[in-house]
């Protein structure tokens, strides 16, 4: 793959296959990404699936859109982060298409930037929550329509269920026996499936990023303040409560999304306090009532909508997420269930915070 890129890759965005250097780049899941760099410059490469983006144009041009309407308020003066744009091949293209060889294309790299996998502090989470917020605040006056749903039902849990009811019928890799209990907790959430229908019919459609996690935020590694968003790949239309949900989701168990250390996996009341704190603050005036109220829900589903993903990825045979080990998703699947039970416990405690 190497060899490959630095031949057929690296000349296209205007790098010496000889003197350039090439290092993977970050822990994403879908796509391959690695850090390019020459004495004069750098960029991020990235080889984007496309059984996951069946129509990766769709993908790039959603971000072009994107970077483009947020370089604009940050001359504005009214988005304060950095922007991570699309970088064009040299005959001018915004991706270079290989065919069978990948679906290719290059974006900014930004100096002194660093990501984290867990937040292990306050300051952390306020300061992701908040730039995620910045990130939603500028959008909002971006026509949804410019945005294409570039994977239809992404963040639609009812059919999530629908798909891991499908998948435990099925059973085709035998591994059912070894998730009962988890399937039926998932399966059993009826009454939280009606809410969310609820909420939907009557939210704010918004331009949301839709995958807020901890490491889809770089920061300043001089000082460790935010310094920008990544990863647009799945903007898509949607509800602010998703990408609270999921960026609570991330931040609040001290240990990773795989840890298999369920005696400390659990929501932590002071991080979703100092998140949502940040985040609604952050989002200014744009923020209802109902969308304030609906965050919490988001919280809920989305721990329990990535429990089943990553559930019903496991009995299909590991089909969409990447795996280290056999096992791998089913561990993902019960640390973000375990979340969800988590969540479930200090319900009272926290769902006043979204009320007031």
């Amino acid at each position: 793959m190497v060899n490959f890129i630095r031949k057929n890759v690296l000349p296209q965005f205007g790098f010496s296959r000889e003197h350039s250097t090439l290092y993977p780049l970050g822990n994403g899941h879908i796509n391959q990404t690695f850090l390019v760099s020459d004495k004069s410059k750098s960029l991020v490469l990235q080889r984007i699936n496309t059984q996951i983006f069946t129509d990766p144009k769709v993908v790039i041009q959603n971000a072009a859109n994107i970077s483009q309407h947020l370089l604009i308020k940050r001359q504005q003066l009214h988005y304060p982060l950095q922007v991570v744009s699309p970088i064009a091949t040299v005959a001018g293209a915004l991706y270079l298409d290989l065919g069978e060889q990948g679906f290719w294309r290059a974006i900014d790299y930004l100096p002194h930037s660093t990501t984290i996998e867990v937040v292990d502090t306050l300051n952390q989470a306020k300061l992701a929550a908040e730039a995620f917020g910045h990130f939603a605040e500028a959008l909002s006056d971006l026509n949804p329509s410019c945005i294409a749903d570039v994977i239809p039902n992404f963040l639609n849990l009812p059919q999530r269920i629908a798909q891991l009811r499908e998948a435990k019928a099925g059973d085709t890799h035998n591994r059912f026996s070894h998730c009962i209990d988890w399937v039926g907790l998932c399966l059993s959430q009826t009454d939280l499936l009606a809410t969310l229908v609820q909420y939907e019919a009557e939210l704010p459609i918004r331009i949301c990023h839709n995958d807020t996690k901890i490491n889809n935020m770089l920061f300043d590694n001089r000082d460790m303040s935010s310094m920008a968003i990544i990863d647009l790949d799945t903007c898509m239309k949607g509800y602010l409560m998703y990408d609270f949900g999921d960026m609570v989701r991330a931040f609040c168990s001290p240990e990773t999304e795989d840890s298999t250390n369920l005696t400390n996996v659990y929501a932590r009341p002071e991080i979703v306090i100092a998140a949502a704190t940040s985040y609604m603050e952050s989002l200014g005036g744009i923020i209802t009532p109902l969308e304030k109220r609906s965050l919490w829900l988001g919280t809920k589903v989305m721990s329990l909508m990535l429990g089943v993903r990553f559930l019903t990825d496991y009995l299909n045979g590991d089909t969409y997420f990447g795996v280290k080990y056999q096992t791998h998703n089913l561990d993902r699947a019960i640390n973000q269930l375990t979340i969800y039970q988590s969540l479930l416990q200090q319900e009272a405690q926290l769902m006043p915070l979204f009320n007031s």
